[in-house]
């Protein structure tokens, strides 16, 4: 595997990102990996090395570089907590599409990148940014999931599943049952509105997990869920946008 440790300059400050990808010739269809809250950090390195290997050029930002450089919450430390969840506030989708343009730009000009074929997997609060963005870029973004992903059906002007018709991606969509940002509620009106837009899509709520399932450091890790999200998001990222391994 390559690997690039990186700054990409936006208008809005330098945006330290992770790129892994195979040593053999490209190019590779695009993975933009979105981070979860607790920031970027080598667990997820470590997801996005388990993607890059199946044949992807993936990419994972620091979503909070206007803010901070870099970020690491310490769960045992109240003042971190509090913190990841000011620069959480401070992210929203639009936010978001601007960095993924600039992402996409540098893809463009590597040559190891196939830019016109992405995917995007966003986590926790991430997940709406992965939905947004497959409607922002619908002529790039083949595919898209959400994995335990929140406000993705909420009352807000900029809610993706108001954008569920500008979508032409395959979206995936897996949601826990025990989860305090997203309830059964708010999963079937999301899954109604892919519905009723005929947005390919698979929806799964998954009965006896929690919020974090799928990140083996969290004490809410569940091996057999975790396992199935691989599943499903090597299958839709396989489907859609052709692994070149």
């Amino acid at each position: 595997m390559i690997e690039e440790h990186l700054t990409i300059e936006t208008d809005e400050g330098e945006m330290s990102t992770f790129i892994v990808r195979p040593e053999s010739d490209g190019p590779f269809p695009v993975v933009l990996f979105l981070m979860d809250a607790p920031g970027k950090r080598e667990e997820l390195h470590d997801m996005a090395r388990r993607v890059a290997a199946t044949g992807y050029y993936v990419m994972l930002p620091n979503l909070y570089y206007r803010d901070v450089p870099s970020f690491t919450v310490h769960r045992e430390d109240p003042a971190s907590a509090r913190y990841m969840a000011h620069l959480m506030g401070n992210l929203g989708n639009a936010m978001v599409a601007r960095d993924a343009s600039k992402l996409l730009e540098h893809a463009e000009s590597d040559r190891s990148a196939d830019a016109d074929s992405v995917g995007v997997t966003g986590y926790c609060m991430s997940g709406p940014f992965a939905l947004w963005l497959a409607a922002e870029f619908p002529q790039k973004i083949k595919a898209a999931a959400s994995i335990h992903g929140v406000r993705l059906a909420t009352d807000a002007d900029d809610s993706p599943h108001k954008r569920a018709t500008e979508m032409t991606g395959e979206i995936l969509v897996m949601a826990a049952e025990f989860d305090d940002w997203v309830d059964r509620p708010h999963f079937d009106r999301l899954a109604e509105a892919l519905d009723g837009a005929e947005v390919s899509h698979s929806a799964e709520w998954i009965e006896g997990v929690h919020h974090g399932f799928v990140f083996p450091q969290r004490p809410k890790y569940d091996k057999v869920a975790s396992e199935r999200h691989w599943e499903l998001l090597h299958s839709l990222f396989d489907r859609n946008l052709g692994s070149q391994l």
